[in-house]
């Protein structure tokens, strides 16, 4: 199979949505040999930022020469961007190339158990991993965390970045049900790292006090402080277990990366001293971190755009306090489209007073269900609300008006609307005047 069809296979064979659970990824892993078996991995759970730990992670073990295998969903722009060697993306043909060597082990699994999507990609990466000799793995959990796919492993340390209100159909409706659920990467004897707070934090280390786990606080064992500040990123000291970090460049901006930053640091100081991570390799990887579509500003000739990939409620209030930190209350161009199964009444109630001009799209999912009731919600907090369904003539419109106001316009509200506007926006760089 070549790569498209290889992609096509897998989405005729799949079972549409969401499933929880273990027992389907557990039997086809094991159609496969079992590939995780023995491999050394870190497992990134929580609400918001596991994207960043991960990303942070990754490239701090590449800078002390680790070979390194990355599984993160889902992907911005490109579907290999899921499964990274070395913080680079496979090639489309290798990643054909795998799916069609599993194919024997993903028929069985059809006509038997029928995994989701998401399962599948777990297990190719997986097994991309083995067959790549990675010295270390680092996987983003998918949804929730207890029953992800991606909880077959038993890592050398776990991360739980925070937790707040998203997926509740599937989490629970309450913070501690979803911690829970959070919690459940938790492994016997596993070190746990978290910046995680209030009833969730309680889960957690009664979680971590069961199952025999060291637990490491951020806020309590290791501490981080913002410093010199701006669009292209931030200086962040970190005090960790064993070592203080001064002034570590980080190329993300917002307070929040600071957070994120320490736990990247006290998970790096976790780890095995096999795989030789040293002081230098966390300044040197930190600074090397690329995220794209999170915080990511682009700048021409007087226009400033915003890419974030806020999709939930505590995700767009820290996007509010980042814009409102770096372009003090500056008036702006929103241009927004936000999925129906996220919390839309609080994302707009956060993100849209600071707007003068409001555009609303839909994102270009099956996921989006009616969109134009964000434009409905909007309207209660701006004075000007454009709908327009089109993505590429959204960002015309919100450009035009960006461009004729105050110079900054904001995208965001769904990951899946920054993967289709991002190229447009680096294509049209040009017109950006």
């Amino acid at each position: 199979m070549n790569y498209v069809e290889a992609l096509e296979y897998m989405r005729s064979i799949a079972a549409p949505g969401s499933r929880l659970g273990l027992e389907r990824v557990q039997r086809l892993l094991g159609r496969l040999d079992n590939p995780h078996r023995g491999m050394p991995c870190v497992h990134v759970g929580g609400t918001n930022g596991k994207g960043s730990v991960t990303a942070m992670l990754t490239a701090i073990l590449v800078a002390a020469g680790c070979r390194v295998g990355t599984f993160t969903s889902p992907h911005l722009t490109d579907y290999p961007e899921r499964f990274c060697i070395n913080g680079v993306p496979v090639k489309p043909e290798r990643l054909a190339g795998l799916i069609t060597a599993s194919r024997q082990a993903l028929d069985s699994a059809a006509e038997d158990e029928q995994p989701t999507e998401f399962e599948m990609h777990t297990v190719l990466a997986l097994r991309l991993f083995m067959e790549e000799q990675v010295d270390v793995a680092v996987l983003e959990v998918g949804l929730g965390g207890r029953l992800d796919a991606t909880n077959v492993v038993t890592p050398l340390v776990s991360v739980i970045t925070n937790v707040s209100y998203d997926h509740m159909d599937y989490l629970g409706d309450t913070l501690g049900a979803i911690a829970v659920e959070k919690a459940g990467i938790i492994k016997p004897g596993v070190p746990v790292v978290t910046a995680a707070e209030g009833e969730a934090l309680d889960v957690i280390e009664e979680t971590c006090r069961k199952r025999g786990s060291q637990l490491v606080r951020v806020g309590r064992d290791v501490h981080s402080l913002a410093g010199q500040a701006g669009t292209a990123g931030q200086k962040v000291t970190v005090s960790g277990i064993r070592s203080v970090y001064p002034e570590l460049w980080v190329p993300l901006a917002g307070t929040h990366q600071a957070v994120n930053t320490a736990c990247a640091v006290a998970v790096a100081e976790l780890l095995p001293k096999s795989l030789k991570v040293d002081k230098q390799s966390i300044r040197e990887g930190l600074a090397g971190t690329r995220w794209p579509g999170r915080f990511e500003v682009v700048e021409k000739e007087g226009l400033t755009v915003v890419l974030d990939a806020a999709h939930n409620a505590a995700a767009a209030q820290t996007l509010l306090r980042t814009m409102e930190a770096l372009f003090e209350n500056k008036p702006m161009t929103l241009l927004i489209g936000i999925l129906a199964d996220k919390d839309r009444e609080r994302m707009v109630a956060e993100l849209a007073p600071l707007a003068r001009y409001t555009v609303v799209t839909r994102p270009p999912t099956a996921r989006a269900g009616e969109w134009r009731t964000v434009a409905e919600i909007a309207r209660r907090f701006c004075p000007s609300v454009y709908e327009v369904e089109d993505n590429e003539s959204a960002l015309a419109k919100a450009l035009s008006l960006a461009q004729a106001h105050s110079g900054l316009l904001l995208i965001t509200g769904s990951i899946y609307l920054l993967g289709a506007l991002r190229p447009l926006i680096k294509l049209r760089a040009r017109t950006l005047t």
